[in-house]
């Protein structure tokens, strides 16, 4: 049935191979994005258990091992403006402005690349979910065009000369069809899950910042705990 298509019409050839080329990156990448979904998710799960567990926010600013998951970079970016900003190391606009401004501000630029990361792909998987329908009909009127054509020049119009070419030329759409069906749910799919880890990590966020803030406050505090208690030892000898 293909061969007698492609023999017919090279237009519609090319439709039916675009078609299957279509299929095959579609089935790519729902591949590739689905190892990539399962295995950033259990990264993130397993980075912020040993977040969470850790002793206090200066140990947690030390757990490397093992860990490359978005989560992870966020908190790295965040640790390392702290650091940053207490060690008064920089004075560029990358770090003007309030403490927790800074900080936020790197946390929410870091967010938004992780972002745009995990976004790689899913433009593909729109377009030819939009497009594989119109490109198969495309071929199937292509070919009815063509297979009237023939049918003319044959000079009958019974119904053993007409069904053969006409059903054939309208396989192009049914693989459009099925080509588009896989890529507009695992679209869907991918756009969800990419929805959810982005809420997550705009989560993990706001209580990175409510703890660098209470570590800052804490760490003020045992300074000027010992600021006092220097004066009055010094007043003591005095």
């Amino acid at each position: 049935m293909f061969n007698n298509i492609a023999s017919d019409s090279l237009v519609v050839q090319l439709v039916l191979l675009t078609l299957i080329l279509g299929s095959v990156i579609t089935w790519t990448l729902i591949v590739v994005k689905s190892i990539q979904v399962w295995r950033i998710r259990k990264q993130n799960v397993k980075y912020r258990e040993s977040f969470w567990n850790a002793a206090s926010f200066e140990v947690a600013s030390h757990l490397t091992e093992n860990f490359n998951g978005p989560a992870y970079r966020v908190a790295q970016v965040g640790f390392r403006a702290i650091s940053e900003l207490e060690s008064n190391s920089a004075h560029d606009l990358h770090h003007f402005g309030d403490r927790q401004d800074v900080i936020e501000r790197a946390l929410r630029q870091q967010i938004q690349k992780e972002r745009v990361s995990r976004e790689s792909g899913l433009v593909v998987l729109a377009s030819i979910g939009s497009t594989a329908p119109f490109v198969g009909l495309f071929g199937t009127v292509w070919g009815i065009m063509h297979a009237l054509t023939n049918i003319s020049k044959l000079g009958s119009a019974s119904l053993d000369v007409v069904a053969g070419p006409i059903g054939e030329a309208l396989i192009a759409t049914a693989i459009g069809i099925a080509v588009a069906v896989p890529a507009v749910l695992a679209y869907n799919f991918f756009l969800r899950r990419l929805k959810i880890s982005s809420n997550n990590l705009d989560d993990f966020a706001e209580d990175f910042i409510t703890l660098s803030r209470r570590a800052s406050i804490k760490s003020v505090s045992n300074t000027k705990s010992v600021k006092s208690i220097s004066e009055s030892a010094k007043g003591a000898v005095a």
